[in-house]
């Protein structure tokens, strides 16, 4: 069963969103990745975001730029966690657009929201809210940040040579 979705405004999206989908690979975890436009699909969006739990998905990634209403519409629709990923795009205002459209949500409509062009970094959270339920996934991820502490370590050590 597919466990995170990842859905992105438009094709333009991709180079950022597939950031989130290579790490779920690296970790293991079952996603699908689809475009839906809060704006040009509206009705695509309202049955992506009520239907998403019912098909056992558990976790939704939305990246988009601009305006960047995407993850808000989700999280306003949907019971599950959303991570919402900021993307500079062509028409964004240095992507502080997005970022703002993502950040600022109201009270009751939570978005988790990560770095400008953070795809990777969406992959990994939503690796670790499945990692909470599934041991081997969590294994996965506390062997990802080993590894990371000790790439650091490696440079600074290169570092004093």
């Amino acid at each position: 069963m597919t466990e995170v979705a990842i859905v992105m405004g438009s094709k333009s999206d991709l180079p950022v969103m597939q950031a989130a989908a290579d790490i779920l690979d690296q970790f293991g975890v079952t996603y699908e990745i689809g475009i839906v436009s809060a704006h040009r699909t509206p009705e695509k969006l309202f049955d992506f975001s009520t239907n998403a739990h019912k098909r056992g998905i558990k976790v939704i990634i939305a990246g988009a730029g601009g305006a960047a209403h995407l993850p808000g519409m989700i999280a306003a629709m949907s019971p599950l966690p959303v991570i919402g990923v900021p993307v500079k795009s062509s028409n964004s205002i240095d992507g502080w657009d997005s970022i703002l459209s993502i950040l600022q949500m109201p009270g009751g409509v939570p978005v988790a929201t990560v770095a400008l062009n953070g795809g990777k970094n969406a992959g990994i959270l939503a690796a670790q809210i499945i990692g909470s339920a599934n041991k081997a996934i969590q294994e996965k991820v506390i062997e990802y940040k080993v590894k990371l502490r000790e790439e650091v370590e490696k440079a600074s050590e290169e570092l004093k040579k």
